[in-house]
C-alpha cells in the first residue's frame, strides 16, 4: 500500500472530518505520482507519518484524494462498500414512504461515505453516476453490488457530468443491466406521475432534490398565476396546475424537455388551455414579460447551476441578482419568488445577500416566508458542507 505524506499542518481538516485532501497539501508521494493508478487506494499519513486515512488517489484532480475511511485496519475491498450500500439503503428504507413516491436518489456520495457516486432510482431503474476516479476505480464492483442489493431489473449509466473531465475521465453513458428497449420511465410523487427520460434529461433524468419544493409550490399556488422558468419537463409547473393555479406559463429553452413537459400534463389529465408552454430563453423572456407590462402571482426561478465553486460566487452573484430582480418586478402586490440556487459555491447566506440587493433595486420590500432544500434522500453529512448545494426561498412582496 502506497503513503501520501501530508504537509506540515494540512491534517487539520481532515481530522475534523472532512473528506477531501487537495493537491497543495500533499508533501510527498510514494512511489512517484505517474506510478499511481488513478483511483487507487492510499494510505495517508500526516508529516510525523501518523496514519490519518485511507484515501482513491485522482492525480488530475486538484482534489487529490478523497477519503474512504479513517480506520487504520478497515481494507477498502467488495465487503468494504457492500458494508456502505446497505447503510445507504437501509437509510432510504426508512426515510422514503413509497406510498408518496418510488423515485428517490438511494446514493448520495460523500454525504453517504462513498465520494463520487450517485445512484437514483426511478421506479425498477437505477441510474448510476461515477463522478470521482476513486468510484470509477470500483464501478464493476459497486455495479454488481447495486444489482445484488436492490434487484431492480434494469441499471443505466449516466456518467456524462462535467466533473469528470476534471478527474480525467471520459464520458460515460449507456445501459449496465437489463433490456435498453425503453423510451420513458413514469414514476409517482406526491399523487401526481411524471415520464423521465434518464438517456437525455437533466443530472439523472429529473429532479429528485426538489420533490418537497414541488409539494410546497402546490399548497401555495391556488387561485395564482404562475411563472415557471427554467422549467424543464415540467415539475412545479405541473405541481402548481395540480394545486388549482389559475393559470401556468412554463419557460424552458430545450425544445425535447417542453414536449416531455407537454407529455407529463396530459399524464395527469391537467386542462391543456391553462397552461402555456414558451420555448425561449429566460432572461430575455423575463425581459419581455416586464416590457409587456405582465405580471405574476407567483414566479418559480429554478435556473442551472451558476457558480460550481466558490471560487465562481462573485462572478455568478451578477446572474443571480439579475434574474432575481426581474422575476420581482414581473410579481403582482403579495406577489410569491420561489427561488433557488442549485450551486455549490453559492452559500445560502450569499445566496440571500444577493437576493436583498435585487430587492432593493425592484423597489420592492420582501420578506422570506420559508427556506427550502433538498429531501432526506439527499442528506448533507455535518463534515461536508459542500454537499449543502441546493438552497431557495419563498420570498413574499
Amino acid at each position: 500500500m502506497f503513503n501520501v505524506q501530508l504537509k506540515a499542518g494540512r491534517e487539520k481538516s481532515l481530522l475534523r472530518g472532512h473528506p477531501w485532501i487537495f493537491s497543495g497539501s500533499i508533501a510527498n508521494v510514494d512511489p512517484e505520482r505517474d506510478q499511481l493508478m488513478s483511483g487507487e487506494t492510499v494510505r495517508v499519513v500526516d508529516n510525523s507519518g501518523s496514519f490519518l486515512g485511507w484515501g482513491a488517489f485522482s492525480p488530475e484532480s486538484k482534489i487529490r484524494i478523497r477519503i474512504w475511511s479513517r480506520d487504520p485496519d478497515e481494507i477498502i475491498d467488495t465487503d468494504f462498500f457492500r458494508s456502505r450500500l446497505e447503510r445507504a439503503i437501509h437509510r432510504r428504507e426508512r426515510i422514503a414512504d413509497r406510498n408518496i413516491t418510488n423515485a428517490f436518489r438511494l446514493v448520495h456520495a460523500e454525504s453517504d461515505g462513498i465520494p463520487g457516486l450517485i445512484v437514483d432510482q426511478y421506479a425498477d431503474t437505477l441510474v448510476v453516476q461515477f463522478l470521482a476516479s476513486g468510484a470509477e476505480f470500483w464501478r464493476d464492483t459497486l455495479i454488481n453490488l447495486l444489482g445484488e442489493m436492490t434487484g431492480c431489473e434494469q441499471i443505466y449509466e449516466r456518467s456524462d457530468a462535467k466533473v469528470r473531465g476534471l478527474e480525467g475521465l471520459p464520458v460515460r453513458n449507456g445501459i449496465l443491466k437489463g433490456s435498453d428497449d425503453f423510451s420513458e420511465i413514469q414514476i409517482k410523487e406526491n399523487g401526481l406521475a411524471y415520464w423521465v427520460d434518464i438517456r437525455h434529461g437533466q443530472k439523472t433524468g429529473f429532479f429528485l432534490d426538489q420533490r418537497n419544493n414541488r409539494a410546497k409550490v402546490r399548497t401555495l399556488a391556488a387561485n395564482r398565476t404562475v411563472l415557471d422558468c427554467f422549467a424543464f419537463n415540467g415539475g412545479f409547473s405541473i405541481s402548481a396546475l395540480a394545486g388549482d393555479a389559475k393559470r401556468v406559463v412554463a419557460v424552458e429553452s430545450s425544445k425535447d424537455a417542453l414536449e416531455l413537459g407537454r407529455k407529463n400534463a396530459a399524464l395527469n389529465s391537467l386542462p391543456k388551455d391553462m397552461i402555456e408552454w414558451v420555448e425561449g430563453d429566460v432572461f430575455q423572456e423575463l425581459r419581455s414579460f416586464r416590457d409587456k407590462g405582465e405580471g405574476f402571482d407567483m414566479v418559480i426561478l429554478d435556473p442551472p447551476k451558476f457558480a460550481p465553486t466558490v471560487a465562481h460566487a462573485q462572478r455568478a452573484a451578477k446572474g443571480y441578482k439579475d434574474i432575481n430582480l426581474l422575476g420581482l418586478k414581473l410579481l403582482n402586490p403579495d406577489g410569491l419568488l420561489v427561488t433557488f440556487s442549485c450551486s455549490g459555491g453559492v452559500s445560502e447566506e450569499f445566496f440571500q445577500k444577493v437576493l436583498a440587493g435585487a430587492a432593493v433595486d425592484a423597489g420592492v420590500e420582501a420578506k422570506i416566508l420559508a427556506r427550502l432544500g433538498p429531501g432526506p434522500d439527499h442528506p448533507v453529512a455535518l463534515n461536508f458542507p459542500e454537499g449543502a448545494y441546493l438552497k431557495g426561498f419563498v420570498i413574499q412582496i
